[in-house]
């Protein structure tokens, strides 16, 4: 799906896209709890959308990431769409400066450990 396919109301959006900009996070106060959200401009090759970024999410995207959204919503807000992951959607960063070591990184194998076979070969090796 791109940018320019999507129309206001439309939910099940499945995209990536490019991070170009990240305002200042904000917090506020919604049914007693605190929230923390940041708008963030994304594109693609059809065009532009500002993403809203709510909670966990705000300290995971920064500016330069590729981010897949899956089974996001788009909304209107003064008469703009905007872009978010949603109560049911995920978003994931999948190429970044600042990915996490669980995300997107091959896992370190653990140390081969030697078996006695190996050791025919190797003269001062101790079992």
């Amino acid at each position: 799906m791109k940018i320019s396919e999507l129309k206001a109301g439309q939910g099940k959006v499945d995209i990536v896209v490019k991070v170009t900009a990240k305002n200042e996070p904000r917090v506020m106060e919604k049914y007693g709890k605190q929230l923390k959200v940041c708008n963030a401009t994304v594109t693609d090759d059809s065009g532009e959308i500002v993403l809203s970024l709510w909670n966990d999410d705000v300290d995971k995207v920064n500016v330069g990431d590729m981010i897949k959204i899956s089974n996001g919503y788009v909304s209107e807000f003064n008469s703009k769409k905007q872009l978010t992951s949603g109560k049911f959607g995920k978003l994931e960063v999948v190429s970044g400066d600042n990915m996490e070591e669980s995300e997107g990184k091959p896992a370190k194998s653990a140390p081969k450990k030697a078996k006695k076979e190996d050791a025919e070969d190797i003269e001062d090796l101790e079992f």
